[in-house]
């Protein structure tokens, strides 16, 4: 990845949708884990998480194998 956040790119336009639209994603791991809870925000590197009791976790991108959004 580039030092420059590139805000143009499909894939950042995307994401950038589900923090505007607080919408509650499926973040699937390499190692088989599934994070659950909605992106607060997203840089060159990571993404933050907030799960269902507000706690962080942040999610280097390059441990990302998908991200959709959660059905109900």
């Amino acid at each position: 990845m580039g030092d420059d956040f590139d805000a143009n790119l499909p894939s950042v336009r995307q994401v950038q949708t589900l923090i505007k639209d607080n919408t509650e994603v499926e973040v699937k791991l390499v190692t088989s884990d599934l994070v659950v809870g909605k992106v607060r925000w997203q840089d060159n590197n990571c993404l933050c998480i907030l799960d269902h009791y507000d706690q962080p976790t942040i999610v280097w991108k390059q441990s990302i194998v998908f991200i959709k959004p959660k059905v109900s």
